[in-house]
């Protein structure tokens, strides 16, 4: 069992405009939320950068104090910008203050502490403001984060670590007296600024985005305004206006080059109508005049074979009536021939390619024709050496052939005809002249089409249909040449067939009749 084949695929046809606005908003969407992201975290670290350089400088300024101040005292001042303190001195004993870290956790516990810039803190607020001021004074005025005190002792900072988490920052510095100073900050206050600033841009982004799909559906509809215009165009065609065009201002854009294969195509589609019912109007024709061709012999055979059946007659009577059947009966046979081969030269010879001798192939029809009417004198003149095309010899031997025939027609039997065989660099050229009455000029190309017969040769016992300059310019361009009656006094045709063949060409090469010729034109 075979599979049941597929539908081809339709063509999604969604509305373009929709789609580019809702790409268009998708992607400022995206753009809008990676920049929040960033700002957020470009922010969030900013801040926790500060919170961090304020708990160094605190630590360095209580770096300062050690020795001048006791451990609670110390303590008591470090709390009051809202840190959580824990000093352990050199000898074990811990001194605690300020917030615990689970109360850091919930948020600070004056709106004025931490976070902000250095300095900006409460420090000269509440008790004990001024000795809080001396603190961040000696702390600033420290250099290296070394102090000395009042007994002389120089205490440095020998190292300090941070840890951040659970919106929480850790300070812990070690001192040189062999003391610990461990300062806590809460975070809450960063997380609230930058809660706020995801609301803002929120809701800012809310409101760009509404601005912009006001203004995408405006310049979305401007743009598709060529579309819009291209479809009417093709309904106005449709609807009969067929010389309409859009002939875009502009070709290398989008929009131009869609414009122009629009046009392309209708031209194409206008020539192909044309050319149909052209080729239509000579079918009709062609029909008409074979059956009026063939109307003729076989209406002679039809009434003489009623003769020869219903009336008396002798013998010699009989013997007439019974050549011209066969005559008449010939003449059909070879108009049906003639007939079957040309709609072969239309739909493409099957051509047997191989090296010709060109010049062989004259000299040879030329004897046939000697002996096909012996009162012709035909003289052949081709070059001595050998004038070699790839093609197929039988059938141009069947163009040079008719050629012959025709001229052999032309003059009676018993003119003078002769036949010359020529090369230049890319074709090789046959030149078939006669003493005939010639062709007039105005029927030089006319005589090419099919069933077309000249007044001289409307003779039934010539046998010729109209058929044989038709064939034998369908098999000239076949092989990429042609066949032509030049302008001129004498009754001339000239063949001429390519010189050379592209390389590798098959034994067998099916010509189409069209593709030759394009080709040629």
């Amino acid at each position: 069992m075979t599979a049941a084949a597929q539908p081809p695929a339709s063509l999604r046809t969604g509305s373009l405009r929709t789609r580019t606005v809702v790409a268009v908003l998708v992607l400022l969407a995206v753009l809008l939320g990676a920049l929040s992201v960033a700002v957020q975290a470009t922010l969030g670290d900013r801040l926790r950068t500060q919170i961090e350089d304020r708990l160094r400088d605190r630590a360095s300024a209580a770096a300062a104090l050690v020795g001048t101040v006791d451990a609670d005292d110390l303590a008591d001042r470090l709390s009051m910008q809202g840190l959580s303190v824990t000093i352990t001195t050199s000898d074990g004993g811990s001194v605690e203050a300020g917030p615990t870290p689970d109360q850091l956790r919930q948020g600070p516990p004056d709106p004025a502490g931490l976070p902000g810039p250095a300095g900006s803190g409460p420090a000269g607020s509440g008790p004990g403001g001024s000795s809080t001021d001396d603190t961040s004074a000696s702390g600033s005025g420290t250099a290296g984060s070394t102090a000395t005190g009042r007994s002389g002792a120089q205490v440095t900072i020998t190292s300090s670590r941070v840890t951040a988490q659970d919106r929480l920052v850790t300070l812990v510095s070690r001192l040189s007296d062999g003391s610990t100073i461990r300062l806590t900050a809460g975070t809450g206050s960063v997380d609230e600024v930058l809660g706020e600033l995801r609301w803002v841009m929120l809701g800012a982004s809310a409101g760009f985005m509404l601005l912009a799909a006001g203004g995408l559906v405006l310049v979305v509809r401007r743009t598709m305004r060529p579309l819009d215009e291209m479809t009417r165009a093709a309904r106005s065609i449709a609807h009969g206006d067929r010389g309409r065009r859009l002939r875009p201002g502009r070709a290398d854009t989008e929009i131009g080059r869609v414009a122009v294969a629009f046009d392309e195509m209708l031209d194409a589609v206008e020539g192909a109508e044309r050319q149909a019912l052209e080729a239509e109007a000579r079918m009709r024709e062609f029909l008409s005049d074979a059956a009026h061709e063939l109307r003729t012999p076989v209406a002679g055979i039809r009434a003489a074979a009623d003769t020869l059946v219903r009336a008396p007659l002798d013998p010699l009577e009989r013997e007439d009536l019974a050549v011209h059947v066969v005559r008449q009966a010939g003449r059909a046979s070879r108009l049906v021939d003639d007939m079957l081969l040309m709609a072969r030269v239309d739909r493409g010879l099957e051509l047997a390619l191989a090296p010709t001798d060109l010049g062989a192939v004259v000299r040879i029809e030329a004897d046939r024709a000697r002996l096909r009417a012996p009162g012709l004198r035909v003289r052949v003149r081709t070059p001595d050496a050998p004038v070699t095309v790839t093609g197929d010899g039988d059938r141009l031997g069947q163009v040079v052939g008719n050629l012959l025939e025709n001229a052999a027609r032309a003059t009676g039997g018993v003119g003078s005809v002769e036949v010359s065989v020529g090369r230049s660099e890319d074709e090789v050229v046959v030149r078939v002249t006669d003493d005939g009455p010639g062709v007039p000029e105005a029927e030089r190309t006319r005589i090419f089409d099919r069933l077309v017969r000249l007044d001289a040769g409307r003779d039934d016992r010539s046998g010729g249909a109209g058929l044989g300059l038709p064939i034998a310019r369908g098999i000239a361009r076949a092989h990429g040449g042609e066949l032509v009656c030049p302008p001129g006094g004498a009754t001339a045709f000239v063949l001429t067939v390519p010189a050379v063949r592209a390389a590798g060409a098959p034994a067998v090469a099916r010509a189409p009749l069209a593709e030759a010729v394009r080709s040629r034109a």
